[in-house]
């Protein structure tokens, strides 16, 4: 994507983000048709395509519901404006973004062969078995921050034993005392999807606890998954170098690898909410009968714990100073 010479990366559009500061830039040149611009919008939340429309055209019609095309008036002229409604795919909508302006700025395309085109093109991408997803990794993200915090309280011998979730156990800890479910996610609402009936069930004599963790795109003052995965790994080597291997384990058996691209960083967007599991809205298994319950092979929804108080005497000090490690 070309602006004015040069190319828009990822880590200016990422500057905004974390500044919540909107900002435009022009992809076209000021005396050729249609006008593209690359749209930093609402505060800095949003991504966006403002491409210049014609008296009888319309904007391109989307079918896939985390794609938006609307149409838009600025300074008298009629725009189509393409944006995502999924923030965490917003990385990924950048490069999309980046292929429909390139079709148009410098190969001439109008803006229905550019969109058709690119779609096309990333059918093939999109049909293949999905990587290491933007929700994944802020996911893993989370964990590590809490198993820093765990460190902290419990030394990392411990705190490494204690991580569970990527060994398929039904909580992410096991701590000495309890158990602990760490779900994190990048929307302003505290909305998380949580996997079977079981995950928020306690273990029999086990309390279990609930963590509610918020991030938001840093810019050049967050810090990427690898960034978290190297402090981990230093730490653990310099006090606890003999759960190096196990820590090396549980990563690859979370999906991260030192091959994978990445360059989205991240920050917390609040302190963390802190809940015991029996005030966690939930699916009880109990309300299932067993006939029935039996012949249910996966369970999958969403909770949203936004406005809840926190408990008020958490287990663990290891979130007071919630950081990313």
């Amino acid at each position: 994507m070309m602006a004015d010479g040069r190319y828009v990366p990822w880590t200016e559009v990422e500057y905004y983000l974390g500044k919540g500061q909107a900002t435009t830039f022009p992809l076209s040149d000021p005396s050729s048709r249609p006008e593209v611009s690359y749209v930093v919008g609402h505060g800095g939340q949003e991504i966006a395509l403002h491409v210049e429309l014609d008296r009888r055209h319309r904007p391109p019609r989307s079918s896939m519901a985390a794609i938006r095309i609307d149409q838009i008036a600025e300074r008298g002229i009629r725009l189509a404006r393409i944006r995502t409604t999924q923030v965490t795919l917003m990385r990924d909508f950048h490069d999309f973004l980046s292929a429909i302006a390139d079709r148009i700025v410098t190969q001439g395309r109008n803006l229905d062969q550019a969109y058709a085109e690119t779609i096309r093109a990333w059918n093939a991408l999109l049909n293949r078995p999905h990587g290491f997803s933007t929700e994944k990794r802020i996911g893993l993200m989370g964990e590590l921050a809490v198993l820093n915090g765990f460190a902290d309280e419990y030394g990392w011998t411990t705190a490494v034993e204690a991580w569970t979730g990527p060994e398929g156990e039904e909580h992410d800890f096991g701590l000495p005392e309890f158990d602990f479910e760490v779900k994190t996610t990048a929307s302003e609402q505290r909305r998380h999807t949580i996997h079977g009936v079981g995950q928020l069930t306690p273990t029999p004599d086990r309390p279990l606890w609930f963590a509610s963790l918020q991030l938001t795109r840093g810019g050049s003052n967050g810090r990427t998954l690898a960034d978290c995965v190297s402090s981990v790994k230093a730490s653990v080597a310099e006090h606890a170098p003999a759960s190096l291997l196990r820590l090396d384990s549980k990563l690859a058996a979370a999906g991260w690898s030192d091959d994978l691209p990445d360059d989205e960083r991240w920050t917390p967007r609040a302190q963390p909410l802190v809940l015991d599991a029996s005030a966690v809205p939930r699916l009880d298994p109990t309300l299932l009968p067993e006939s029935v319950s039996e012949r249910i092979s996966n369970i999958q929804y969403t909770i949203d714990v936004t406005g809840l108080l926190p408990t008020v005497t958490p287990p663990s000090t290891a979130l007071n100073e919630f950081r990313l490690p």
